[in-house]
């Protein structure tokens, strides 16, 4: 069987669509080392089981601003809305609206990923920008800053700004100009920010929660023992949640011990399993409690297949702000800087996990493409009535599975798609089975911490504040302002202080300093705009020859991984004598020279 799938895979590298994605064995002059079909497929499916939670989360948050529901006004004086019976069953629609909304967005926008910018990132509705969306912006039922509709039009302009700055290469700048010791660090922090989801209970095994006395607290009772009012576990319940041992044991060291050992689709099949194991419902373990939430949800899943189309939440746009024009200005400008951030972060670090950063231009190839699909499809989002779309930190998971080519994203928005029919399934996947997955991918993307300069501290403090504040303020944007600033007020005082002493007060070890310019090599412009400078007429495609003198790599060299120097040992076996059954997660891209 392995030596027909090998046979397959060397059969797909050579026809038009393996050089089109640069498959491992097309021929390629920029072939992926270790990227095969049926390994993409594999990394596709991964990357989507870790992120479906998005499904009916996403549309959970966002439907508690209410949508276009109207509160008739006694009622909102009142409580919100609360107790009124048809309001509700209005919200209930809008959550239905955004199942399908969330799905066909995230569907969209992966494929266009992988197809266009052929990246292994997947995209979907932010986590994070949606409860800033629904909580701060629109208000639980309305009680916000701006309507629904107002909100979304902020978002819908804010997709478009990213387009203006995208295509004059300042979001690609920006990623390349952060020092070298921040951008290793945001990849650390990114995977701690996913090893603190998975720890928690919205979107993990729930070992962890948030306290009074300290600022996190060990957890791990079943729900119905926490304090409704400081979401805190008595001691005597305590570790005694069976579903966390559940995803601890089938979702973790399982799926661990299938990857020491290199069984292919380890990730799927530890979410699988602990998936199937929580289905049925006359279980200590089973996501469809006796309780309303849980019939109303076990309902939806008894529907297996269902189209719901968007009916309240579809192109409700109000473009006539005149009633809202301060907020709506905060509402897009907050959208506007963390999604900035939050996005460009996590996609130069997903770049760089996935081995394909250039460490001479440290720019990543199309990145000019990945950005603007990114933008469009925050306004796209926007018309479907979501907040905006961001890159996911959980394409790592497909990473891990040896994802290295935007198949792995075209399959993941493949199955979104599939999941518009069948969301009662996938929008059923427990988050006691995801959250294992993201703590092993947050260790995987921890290892490239030992790259950081620890030497000097006016590199390592602010790589360590960037680490450090990404996980405990749940933002990555945070973590990469209090990295940034710190950076250049720590380095700008050292430079003053040396200017003004003549050169005589400098720190012992200013010489372990990495250097840093904004001349980052490869120019300000993106390089579709300097091929359209310099007259080339197929601009939109790259050079055929090396320029500037410098060769260029048919591999980047990944600083993230831990596994480099197996690999390079590994480069020195032919290809054809390798073991097909190595995954490809232990394969990590080597330098070619």
């Amino acid at each position: 069987m392995s030596g027909f799938i090998h046979n397959t895979n060397l059969k797909i590298a050579k026809t038009a669509v393996g050089k089109y994605f640069r498959l491992d064995g097309s021929g390629h002059r920029k072939e992926r080392k270790g990227s095969y079909f049926f390994t993409e497929i594999r990394a596709g499916l991964a990357t989507f089981f870790a992120m479906a939670y998005i499904i009916s989360v996403n549309a959970y948050i966002t439907s508690q601003s209410g949508g276009t529901c109207v509160c008739p006004p006694d009622d909102f004086e009142k409580d919100l809305c609360v107790t009124n019976s048809d309001y509700l069953l209005c919200v209930q629609e809008v959550n239905r609206d955004l199942v399908t909304a969330t799905a066909a967005i995230a569907a969209l926008t992966s494929f266009c990923m992988g197809l266009f910018a052929n990246m292994p990132i997947a995209l979907a509705p932010g986590m994070g920008l949606n409860a800033y969306f629904a909580y701060t912006v629109v208000g639980f039922h309305g009680s916000g800053m701006v309507p629904y509709q107002v909100a979304l039009t902020a978002v819908f302009v804010e997709g478009f700004v990213f387009v203006g700055l995208t295509l004059l290469g300042i979001r690609q700048w920006l990623a390349r100009a952060i020092p070298a010791s921040i951008k290793l660090a945001t990849g650390v922090g990114i995977g701690l920010y996913l090893t603190i989801i998975g720890l928690s209970y919205s979107a993990g095994i729930g070992l962890i929660t948030g306290a009074q006395a300290t600022p996190l607290e060990l957890a791990g009772c079943a729900p119905q023992f926490k304090d409704p009012i400081t979401d805190l576990c008595p001691s005597s319940e305590k570790m005694r949640n069976p579903t966390m041992w559940i995803g601890i044991f089938c979702g973790g060291f399982l799926t661990v011990l299938l990857m020491m050992y290199r069984v292919k689709g380890a990730i799927i099949i530890g979410i699988l399993l602990v998936s199937i194991i929580s289905w049925p419902r006359p279980t200590s373990v089973t996501y469809f409690p006796h309780t309303p939430v849980g019939d109303s949800a076990f309902d939806f899943f008894k529907k297996v297949v269902t189209f719901h189309p968007i009916s309240r939440v579809l192109a409700v746009q109000q473009w006539d702000i005149s009633g809202h024009g301060g907020q709506f200005g905060l509402a897009f400008i907050t959208f506007l800087y963390v999604d900035i951030l939050d996005c460009t972060g996590t996609l130069y670090s997903m770049a760089r996990f996935a081995g394909a950063i250039d460490e001479r231009t440290q720019d990543f190839e199309n990145s000019s493409i990945a950005y603007t699909v990114d933008a469009l499809g925050i306004s796209i989002g926007s018309l479907m009535g979501s907040p905006p779309v961001t890159a996911y930190i959980e394409s790592g998971a497909g990473i891990s599975e040896g994802g290295k080519t935007g198949l792995t994203a075209m399959f993941t928005g493949l199955a979104f798609f599939i999941s518009i029919f069948f969301a009662p399934i996938f929008a059923s996947i427990p988050p006691w089975a995801t959250g294992c997955t993201l703590i092993i991918v947050g260790s995987l993307m921890a290892q490239s911490v030992k790259d950081i300069n620890w030497r000097y501290m006016g590199d390592a403090i602010p790589a360590f504040l960037t680490i450090a504040v990404m996980p405990f303020t749940y933002s990555i944007a945070y973590g990469l302002i209090a990295g940034i600033v710190s950076y250049m007020v720590i380095n700008t005082l050292v430079f003053v202080i040396e200017k003004a002493s003549g050169g005589r007060i400098v720190p012992p070890n200013k010489a372990d300093k990495e250097p840093w310019t904004w001349r980052i090599p490869g120019g300000f412009l993106p390089p579709w705009l300097q091929r359209l400078t310099s007259g080339k007429k197929d601009f939109w495609r790259e050079h055929d020859e090396p320029v500037s003198g410098v060769e260029e790599t048919s591999e980047r060299k990944s600083e993230s991984s831990s596994a480099a120097h197996a690999a390079n040992e590994k480069a020195a076996v032919p290809f054809d004598k390798q073991p097909d059954h190595i995954a490809p997660y232990d394969e990590q891209p080597r330098k070619v020279d």
